[in-house]
């Protein structure tokens, strides 16, 4: 039995090699209100796909994201909802907006359906009983970080606090959808020496550590979220980190650390101040990167950034081309402004091959044009880190895998529904529905920025700024996509705006 001995020692010795990998640690980078157009990375690309810089490329400051699109891939083509709430449950529970119904962003304390809105849309949120991509990763061992901005149900309702969500940190995130303020000596809107907030109801909770300190509030979530995921990687445990930034929504509060840069640009202030917004998000970023790095846990940690609509940037008429330029809109509108959106996805540390990075290969440097958006997120991180879908769930986005290794998917449908039965927001009661290049609006009640029709119908690759309605042109396809729009709202059991007595569904009419 002596000889044995060597050969069991030798075995035991090379045991840990074959041991199986650590699980992906995953970090969705949300930035509020951020469109595609709101930062130095050229998304947009010319026709021979090459990525083309425009004017507010060079204005806004983002070295961070830079740094993160040299190490994976951008997408020029990534869609969210047009108004912040449902893109936000959408991510949580990959289903599209016209199927949770929290279609409109949620007021935390009442039902802002608008006059003719659905009164039974699920402004109240997110439930306990929801099946959401914290709840499922934590039932698979990770660490559920939720850091900055909530916003997935009302004051009073279960989606107010993150932890009911199946996040098992919390900072910072509760019903209001934008900051009281960004300044620690405002208490980031909660009460000072005993007066209440500028903005009633829009406190950020949880960060008294730092009140009445010169700590920008992106800063203080910035160092919230490095020292949970340091607690997740000290005690050995994967982590998934929704990093929600409150940046770079209203109020446009300037970041000091920033200011100088755009003071000579010439812009007005408000603008000014949101470009420093964006800087001091860029600058979370990279600190986050950095922080990874320092901990040894970047070559196993994919980075998912994104905003979660088109952007609110103070430059124009919200249906000019104007915030988003060369795209027409911003937030709220049903033009690509207000639902393109940057998405990058990398790992952290470039040039690492560990086996998550073999199976899933993320080129440097890329840009992928195909059609994709935020319902995509939700089975593309179960997918990766081996949770399993529910049985009974039903997810309308699709895996992501092909497309963020470079390639085209040809089995891809290229299809992508907003749902807005809603007002008031820049646009009042309305569904698009784009099928590859085509996208057809569908206005429920006629108005002057549909030119008193129900329908604009527009070829994105020929007119990318939407300037030229196709819908007299070229009516077999008015048609074709009305009949795909209407087959979407109806397989997703969609709610309609209502007539004059607030009962009878006002349903879209083929033309």
């Amino acid at each position: 039995m002596k000889f044995l001995l060597p050969v069991l020692a030798s075995c035991c010795l090379l045991a840990p090699s074959f041991a199986a990998p650590p699980p992906p640690n995953i970090v969705i980078f949300l930035v509020d209100d951020m469109g595609i157009m709101d930062t130095s990375v050229p998304f947009l690309t010319d026709a021979a796909g090459k990525p083309e810089r425009y004017p507010l490329n060079d204005f806004y400051r983002t070295p961070n994201m830079e740094r993160l699109a040299a190490r994976g891939i951008r997408f020029n083509n990534f869609c969210a909802m047009s108004v912040c709430s449902p893109t936000r449950a959408s991510i949580m529970t990959g289903q599209n907006a016209a199927r949770h119904r929290t279609t409109n962003w949620i007021s935390p304390d009442s039902n802002n359906a608008g006059p003719h809105g659905p009164p039974q849309w699920n402004w109240k949120g997110l439930t306990k009983g929801d099946v959401t991509l914290p709840r499922l990763l934590q039932a698979s061992g990770y660490r559920t970080i939720h850091v900055g901005k909530g916003h997935f149900g009302s004051r009073e309702s279960e989606g107010a606090e993150p932890r009911n969500l199946g996040f098992v940190v919390n900072v910072a995130g509760a019903a209001n959808g934008a900051p009281g303020s960004y300044y620690g000596r405002q208490n980031y809107g909660n009460p000072v020496n005993g007066k209440a907030g500028r903005i009633p109801g829009n406190a950020v909770p949880g960060l008294e550590k730092y009140h009445g300190t010169d700590t920008f509030l992106s800063e203080a979530l910035t160092l919230e979220a490095n020292a949970r995921v340091g607690d997740a990687v000290k005690a050995g445990q994967p982590f998934f980190l929704y990093f929600a930034h409150y940046a770079v929504h209203r109020p446009f509060n300037s970041d000091p650390r920033f200011a100088a840069h755009y003071q000579g640009s010439g812009k007005p202030p408000e603008a000014q101040a949101f470009a420093t917004l964006v800087e001091g998000m860029d600058k979370s970023l990279g600190d986050l990167l950095d922080h990874l790095d320092r901990l040894g846990v970047a070559e196993n940690t994919l980075i998912l950034f994104l905003g979660d609509n088109g952007s609110d940037a103070p430059l124009g008429d919200p249906h000019a081309i104007a915030s988003a330029a060369p795209l027409r809109g911003m937030k709220g509108s049903h033009y690509e402004g207000g639902m393109r959106v940057p998405f990058i996805a990398a790992w952290a540390k470039a040039g690492a091959s560990t086996a998550h990075q073999k199976r899933l290969p993320i080129p440097a440097g890329a840009i992928q044009r195909q059609l994709a958006s935020v319902e995509d997120l939700f089975p593309t991180v179960l997918a990766l880190t081996g949770a399993a879908i529910p049985q009974g769930h039903i997810v309308d986005g699709a895996r992501l895998d092909m497309l963020l290794s470079g390639k085209p998917d040809a089995n891809r449908r290229e299809t992508f529904l907003m749902h807005y039965p809603h007002s008031p927001h820049r646009s009042d009661y309305w569904s698009s529905y784009r099928d590859g290049a085509w996208k057809v609006i569908y206005h429920y009640f006629p108005s002057k920025v549909s030119g008193d029709s129900h329908y604009q119908l527009f070829h994105l690759a020929q007119d990318p700024s939407e300037s030229n309605n196709l819908a007299t042109a070229e009516p077999a396809k008015l048609r074709q996509m009305m009949e795909a729009l209407m087959a979407k709202l109806a397989e997703d059991a969609a709610l309609f705006p209502v007539a004059d007595d607030h009962l009878t569904p006002v349903k879209p009419q083929l033309p």
